[in-house]
């Protein structure tokens, strides 16, 4: 791993991009990043909750989920009108409602009424608008970045926590890829930094999600296996 001001940096196959991105998880989730209750910002625990599901996983292509899982995340958030659960034409609608009450009250000589009534028009529209511009947005934005962006730039996912990015290099038996991990808080970063100088390097392969097979790894790196049960042994006489 390499560590600069730009964040963390690991280059390698895909596994190597795996566990980058679970040494760096399990840090931050040891120093409560993940749990509103432990983080004294708690902000931070909804964007650790979107970077943890976005990371790249063992099961996964990059080319295919992590495409998909960026696009997603690159995504045109929902405005105001939509979070309400109200579309164009119900703003529209309504924001009519309100002009016509403005001119019957301006008849009724209660211009306060009026003024107000024509506010909260304009609001409407002004909603009804931003609603209907992000879903134009999203209409046409996926098949962009997939057909596109992806082309020129890498696959990168982005928010107050966490900025990461992951280039593939190569193709086929010379596949490789370089990803970069920054946390955006210099405090946090700096404890992230001493978290994962403590791990150890010397596992051939370090899923911190996922228990490790202790008799595969003996076998894997040639060390004797323990003892079997004298019940279980085998009879070597004839």
């Amino acid at each position: 791993m390499e560590e600069s001001i730009s964040g963390f940096k690991t280059r390698g196959d895909w596994g190597d991009v795996v566990e980058h991105g679970e040494r760096i998880t399990q840090a931050l989730r040891e120093l409560g990043v993940h749990d509103p209750e432990l983080d004294a910002d708690a902000r931070f625990a909804r964007a650790f909750e979107e970077w943890d599901e976005w990371r790249p996983k063992a099961h996964e292509r990059l080319e295919t989920d992590v495409s998909e899982k960026t696009a997603e995340q690159a995504s045109v958030e929902e405005g105001e009108g939509e979070k309400a659960g109200k579309d164009a034409d119900d703003d529209v609608k309504t924001a009519g409602e309100k002009l016509s009450e403005s001119y019957a009250a301006l008849e009724e000589d209660d211009a306060e009424h009026a003024v107000d009534n024509w506010r909260e028009s304009v609001d409407y529209m002004t909603r009804a608008a931003d609603t209907a511009s992000r879903k134009a947005l999203r209409r046409v934005e996926d098949t962009v970045y997939r057909k596109v962006m992806t082309q020129l730039a890498p696959y990168y996912f982005d928010n107050e926590l966490i900025s990461a990015n992951i280039q593939q290099t190569g193709r086929g038996d010379t596949t490789k890829f370089v990803f970069e991990v920054n946390v955006n808080d210099d405090s946090l970063k700096s404890d992230v930094s001493d978290r994962l100088a403590t791990y150890e390097d010397d596992i051939d392969r370090w899923h911190v999600t996922v228990e490790k097979d202790t008799e595969a790894a003996e076998a894997i790196e040639g060390a004797e296996p323990p003892p079997e049960p004298a019940e279980h042994s085998r009879s070597t006489t004839n």
